[in-house]
């Protein structure tokens, strides 16, 4: 299929945070539905503290006659990239891909990330020197609509809090810093500052971002020890949960799980047949999209556990 004559790429804003070219990929993501880059990861991923800013101006947009109909981008750090068009607009692929090897590389390693049934852009990578690697993001699927009976519970003296209840920026960063093993993996307690607080604010305090699905566990010395995010937009029928995460003097209490299933318990107020992907290759943090029943994924319907998979491809031969 040739290129259209309308079609025309630019380059997203080097301008970080809520901007009209932000709200232009959310619209586009949101209209392509489950892939592997949906909405919520934007969301996720355009202010949070981890952000690669200098990165910004190399995601690229392909547009047809003003409509933004491909994105090539990266997720929060350069070196593995994402390249997604609406269906009829495949053929760029191959173009979008020569595009990110060279400028969404991290100047020593590049990865391309395809789902394992686009068979379309797995042939155009492989042609382009490109071999599937053993890593891989799962997103495995629980299906809630088949296990709608709900019990949270939570050890004496815990509680359940929203940070639309209690925005505490300092406990927000403190749960991760401990939950992501920071301290474990010898980087030493939190330092937090006023700048972390503007950080946390530059996060929080933002268009599509709901604090009333913030949902922290409180221990009995009123700190927050488990966390799970969630981001839903009442235009899509999904929703998705991250982080999840739990100070490590905290596990295996069932906190994490309290918290994710709060998390699914306020998102069935809104969409009624849903189910929770979560990827499998993490232990502390979970990734959960909800579904409506008639999106579902996999051969067998009656299966209350699929999963949707998406490899990564890495070049052979390919200085870059």
């Amino acid at each position: 299929m040739e290129a259209s004559i309308k079609i025309a790429t630019r380059q997203y804003t080097n301008q970080p945070g809520i901007t009209p070219d932000y709200q232009l990929v959310r619209k586009f993501l949101m209209e392509l539905g489950y892939s592997e880059f949906i909405y919520a990861r934007w969301d996720w991923m355009i202010t949070h503290g981890y952000l690669d800013h200098s990165g910004l101006a190399s995601i690229k947009l392909w547009e047809d006659d003003g409509h933004l109909v491909g994105l090539a981008t990266y997720d929060t750090r350069l070196g593995t990239a994402y390249c997604l068009t609406k269906t009829e607009y495949q053929y760029l692929k191959k173009e979008m891909l020569l595009y990110a090897q060279n400028h969404l590389n991290d100047q020593n390693t590049f990865h391309i990330v395809i789902p394992d049934d686009d068979r379309v852009f797995q042939e155009i990578a492989c042609a382009l020197g490109y071999t599937a690697t053993p890593e891989a993001e799962h997103d495995a699927i629980y299906y809630i609509e088949e296990n709608k009976d709900i019990t949270i519970s939570l050890p004496d003296g815990y509680s359940l809090v929203s940070m639309e209840e209690r925005y505490d920026p300092y406990e927000y960063r403190r749960v991760l810093w401990k939950g992501f093993n920071h301290e474990l993996d010898g980087e030493g307690p939190l330092i937090f500052n006023e700048q972390e607080k503007l950080d946390v604010d530059f996060e929080m305090l933002r268009d599509n971002v709901d604090l009333s699905l913030k949902l922290a566990v409180v221990s009995p010395d009123n700190h927050f020890v488990s966390f799970c995010g969630m981001w839903y937009d009442t235009a899509t029928d999904y929703a998705l949960i991250e982080p999840v995460a739990t100070d490590p003097d905290y596990r295996g209490k069932g906190l994490a799980q309290a918290a994710v299933f709060e998390g699914i318990r306020e998102s069935r107020t809104w969409v009624l047949n849903v189910y929770l992907s979560v990827p499998i290759s993490s232990s502390i943090t979970a990734l959960a999209c909800f579904h409506t029943k008639n999106q579902r994924c996999g051969k067998n319907k009656n299966c209350e556990v699929t999963s949707i998979d998406s490899q990564f491809f890495t070049p052979i031969q390919i200085s870059l």
